[in-house]
């Protein structure tokens, strides 16, 4: 069996990947592109059985529109930008060359149309948008074939892999909340550990060194960190049962006011997002939680971590249980010290209590309508899901979402106050 170092399709696979050269870097952008592909032909198959149809909702966007961005940004950036030889240094806005499309900005620039109008108006058909698709990653390779394998000459690719990456990310959560059928695996159900003791020390954001960073982190936090007691893995379906079944929902003494203003709105809402039935928890029981997935009806088993949570759930939840969501330096510390103590994670993304701010000393980069948009705004997760890549499923990397957004696969864990 080949080293994994040796092995392209492991290393593709790999967080190492975000420090590769161009050889590996161009199979994993033919994987991404694949993968949205792949994700594209759900829908359609979806569509043409008669078993989906594109229904406009909150923030989202048609599959066909998403999957056609991801080849406009790699072009933007990548193809058309005449200064990508600059890394993270190139401006925002620098001479870009024509498109191979001259109607691509008009199409797929998210800045030409607003969500509900990429919503509403029509896009090109399937077969020109898959052609599009292969021409701009062939044009991405070539390229990225005989380029330096430094950092900033590789800046632009990478950022273009993670964008599509992100966006691979996003099929999957509209497929969710659209009903589209797809099979992915649901996490395994292990036995729960106790809480993690994790002794007082100093720690430093970020943990990654070189290759790719997403906007916002190329600085440096370092902090002293009192000792804490942190859950060894996400909260349970059958912990948030308990909080439904004390009448969490219903008291506003357990949340914070914003977060009770957004139940108040949420026309009845008494469990986490596509959650169908909540069976009340009884001696010798953990109850029963059937959500929709996928466009099914599934049973979830009590030890599965709870998903599709806002941040203020997960918050209340905290504050029923007399606990709390850790901040992003106690994950993080927990993550990359106690794996050997029981410490578990990647069965969801997970909700913190920290507000996303930018490390000391960084500045918006090139592609600045990522994170600074909604900075202090948005709550940091951390951890990974069922429809993260495998190459981004490595504790240092940082996710977020404003507080009452619930389609991603997030839930949280809790910490002793």
């Amino acid at each position: 069996m080949p080293h994994p170092a040796l092995n392209p399709s492991a290393a593709i696979d790999s967080p190492q990947l975000w420090s590769a050269g161009p050889s590996l870097l161009s199979l994993a952008l033919m994987d991404a592109r694949n993968h949205t592909l792949a994700l594209l032909a759900r829908f359609e198959e979806a569509e043409d059985s008669g078993h989906w149809r594109w229904q406009p909702g909150p923030g989202q966007e048609p599959p066909l529109w998403l999957a056609g961005h991801a080849g406009w940004f790699a072009e933007y950036w990548v193809g058309r930008n005449t200064r990508r030889a600059l890394g993270p240094k190139c401006p925002p806005d620098p001479l870009r060359l024509p498109s191979l499309d001259p109607a691509a900005d008009r199409l797929w620039d998210p800045r030409w149309r607003s969500p509900a109008q990429r919503a509403a108006e029509a896009l090109p058909q399937r077969a020109a948008v898959r052609a599009w698709l292969l021409n701009t990653l062939e044009a991405t390779l070539e390229l990225l074939d005989r380029l330096p394998e430094d950092d900033a000459s590789l800046y632009f690719f990478r950022l273009a892999l993670f964008h599509e990456d992100l966006l691979g990310e996003r099929l999957i959560r509209l497929a969710q909340a659209q009903g589209v059928p797809l099979d992915l695996p649901e996490p395994t159900v292990l036995a729960a550990r106790d809480p993690l003791l994790i002794p007082a020390t100093r720690w430093t954001l970020p943990q990654r060194k070189g290759g790719f960073h997403p906007e916002g982190e190329p600085g440096q936090l370092s902090v002293p960190v009192p000792e804490f007691e942190i859950d060894a893995q996400a909260v349970s379906w059958a912990q948030y049962i308990e909080f439904v079944d004390d009448g969490g929902y219903d008291h506003a003494a357990h949340w914070q006011p914003e977060g009770w203003a957004w139940l108040q709105a949420q026309a009845g809402r008494s469990a986490p997002r596509h959650v169908e039935h909540m069976g009340v928890a009884r001696q010798g029981s953990s109850g029963a939680v059937l959500q929709n997935r996928f466009g099914r009806r599934v049973r979830l088993a009590a030890a599965h971590p709870v998903v599709h949570v806002s941040w203020w759930e997960a918050d209340a939840w905290c504050r029923w249980a007399g606990r709390r969501l850790p901040d992003e330096v106690e994950w993080d510390l927990a993550a990359h010290t106690a794996a050997r103590r029981g410490w578990r994670w990647g069965e969801v993304h997970e909700w913190t209590a920290t507000r996303l701010r930018p490390w000391p000393g960084a500045q918006p980069g090139p592609w600045s309508d990522y994170a600074w948009p909604v900075m202090e705004q948005a709550r940091v997760q951390r951890g990974y899901s069922l429809a993260s890549r495998a190459r981004l499923r490595d504790p240092g990397w940082r996710w977020f979402g404003l507080p009452h957004e619930d389609d991603a696969f997030v839930g949280f864990r809790s910490c002793a106050i």
